[in-house]
């Protein structure tokens, strides 16, 4: 039998609404709520990029959710304007800072708010450090991070260390993923249980070495699978 039926879209909605109030970093009353077939819609207005992005992990934290449009409006308060050198400053600073990303490799831009980040790096998780590193900075209205991750295996070792990765994953260990690399890029197809699961299936790519590009075409079906 299956393990458990879908959830309606109000009973969704209610669990999003629910989480969002949850969650400390969220102000749940700039936020719009709205469900169709397991889709999120969020509208409203967040105060800033990083909380932005803190409503967006709280969502993605619910079962049922199959995708999520991100309409929310960053409006910046007047104590939060901060001018571009400013933010580029912080910015260069923190990942400076960073004892994950080498001395020197990234750059950083800002235009209107928005940051960013070029430069050359040997690992996925250098260039997701470097954006975690700027996206929480006040005066931020968004990322562009376009960090080329240089190759440094071949395809075969990069396919063996994903998919062994994968399998060693607690997270992982009941998913249906399948793992194709081409040159630096490497593909995720097949299918996971939640958000979490797809998360992680996403990190452990990154964390191959040489990977510039991570193709995520893994399938969110909550309820697949047969219980005995």
């Amino acid at each position: 039998m299956l393990i458990a039926e879908d959830k309606s879209d109000t009973t969704l909605k209610m669990d999003v609404l629910a989480e969002l109030q949850f969650e400390p970093s969220v102000k749940i009353a700039d936020v719009g709520v709205l469900v169709k077939d397991g889709v999120v819609t969020l509208t409203g207005f967040a105060p800033s990029h990083g909380e932005r992005l803190n409503v967006l992990r709280a969502v993605r934290r619910v079962t049922g959710v199959v995708a999520i449009a991100d309409e929310i409006v960053i409006t910046l308060p007047e104590l939060g304007q901060h001018s571009d050198s400013h933010i580029a400053a912080a910015a260069a600073n923190r990942i400076n800072w960073s004892t994950e990303i080498p001395s020197g490799a990234v750059l950083v831009t800002v235009r209107d708010g928005r940051i960013t980040l070029e430069g050359v790096l040997e690992w996925g998780y250098q260039k997701h450090a470097a954006e975690s590193a700027i996206q929480h900075l006040a005066g931020v209205t968004g990322v562009s991070n376009e960090i080329r991750i240089e190759p440094t295996a071949i395809q075969e070792d990069i396919k063996q260390a994903i998919t062994s990765a994968i399998q060693r994953s607690a997270i992982l260990h009941d998913a249906d993923i399948q793992v194709q690399v081409s040159g630096s890029v490497v593909v995720l197809t097949g299918r996971v249980h939640n958000h979490a699961e797809l998360e992680e299936a996403v990190r452990v790519a990154w964390a191959g070495s040489g990977v510039h590009t991570v193709d995520n075409q893994l399938k969110v079906h909550w309820f697949w699978g047969l219980v005995n």
